[in-house]
């Protein structure tokens, strides 16, 4: 069940357009908590709010803050009515959206009748974190390249809640975000992947695509039990739409769980048993050593006997995101502490650009 407790703000740290950031004082105790302008209105300090404080309860990393679900004193926004989509349908935070595919939206026309991406590449991802080494590493190939972001599902919601999105959008490393499913808040809105990535080609007109679920993905430590199966499912998309599908292996060799050393078992699961259609796997050049290990692993998966996979150098997409200062965190490692994670995402990203 979901824990909920009243507090009064303190301070509010930070005041976007789509996420505000503050303090609420919940009896004794100061939390940092977080809220969405657009369901919520605005916060002052000295409001009476009511917090979901379940991702501080469990002690979650991602989702480990406190989230507002009510302003007591607050005037509520007005409702937008501009779309008849609604997305997280039937609970209580139910939200209407303008869809990219409904008769009112941007793209209608566009999308009635396709079917089609054209042969679009799109990369798709099994961690959120990795969305930036893909866009850098196609930007590094091909700077006049176009890129969308299509973030599913899979976990987080709100795009608002992801911070690289946002220092991604801001150095121009990706050109269109899209939300899918019940995720909401991109600069499009779409029902779901097939109709996302034809926004996103049909729509937006954009050359290439990185779709990947957004922070916090779900890990049970069992062969089924993730949401980064995903994966599978995208590339299989991808290919049933006619687009090149690149899948980014999820590697690294800091994890000590034994289970995503080297080449994660979310990626080779998702492309050995979830995946029926060919795609090009992404293998990145790492140390000597680290590359013997990726290889069994891949061979003992039998990924070759499905999908195709290139070798690939993807240290030009690790040097743009430095020059950008853009520096991503897995887990709360850095770019630096798992080179071989980005990489692998630059390699990815690399890949696509070659294919235009």
């Amino acid at each position: 069940m979901p824990a909920f407790r009243e507090g009064k703000v303190v301070r509010v740290l930070e005041e976007r357009d789509d996420l505000t950031r503050a303090v609420v004082a919940l009896g004794s105790e100061d939390v940092e908590v977080v809220g969405f302008p657009k369901m919520l209105g605005p916060l002052e300090a000295g409001d009476r709010v009511v917090v979901n404080t379940t991702g501080l309860d469990l002690g979650l990393g991602t989702g480990g803050v406190g989230f507002i679900l009510w302003n007591l004193d607050g005037t509520a926004p007005p409702p937008e009515l501009e779309g008849h989509i609604v997305k997280m349908r039937y609970t209580p935070w139910q939200t209407e959206v303008l869809s990219a595919e409904e008769r009112e939206g941007p793209h209608h026309d566009a999308l009635a009748e396709t079917e089609s991406i054209g042969g679009m590449p799109v990369v798709a991802c099994s961690l959120h974190s990795q969305i930036a080494g893909v866009a850098a590493g196609i930007k590094a190939q091909q700077p006049d390249a176009r890129v969308g972001y299509l973030m599913t599902d899979g976990a987080s919601l709100p795009i608002a809640w992801s911070n690289l999105v946002r220092q991604l959008r801001e150095v121009d490393l990706i050109d269109v975000t899209c939300t899918c499913g019940h995720a909401f808040g991109g600069d499009l809105e779409a029902v779901n992947v097939f109709s996302g990535l034809a926004a996103l080609r049909s729509g937006a007109e954009m050359d290439v695509a990185v779709v990947a679920m957004g922070p916090g993905v779900v890990g049970t430590g069992t062969t089924l039990g993730h949401t980064a199966l995903e994966q599978g499912q995208i590339l299989d998309a991808v290919a049933a739409l006619g687009g090149r599908g690149v899948a980014c292996l999820r590697i690294t060799f800091a994890d000590p769980r034994d289970r995503h050393t080297g080449v994660s078992h979310h990626a080779l699961t998702a492309l050995r048993l979830v995946a029926h259609r060919p795609a090009i796997v992404a293998v990145p050049e790492l140390t000597p050593e680290q590359n013997d290990v990726v290889a069994a692993q891949l061979e003992e998966a039998r990924i070759s006997d499905r999908h195709e996979l290139r070798v690939v150098d993807g240290s030009p997409g690790l040097d743009l995101l430095r020059d950008k200062g853009v520096r991503p965190s897995s887990m709360g490692r850095s770019i630096d502490e798992v080179p071989e994670l980005f990489g692998a995402a630059c390699a990815a990203g690399r890949i696509a650009a070659n294919l235009l």
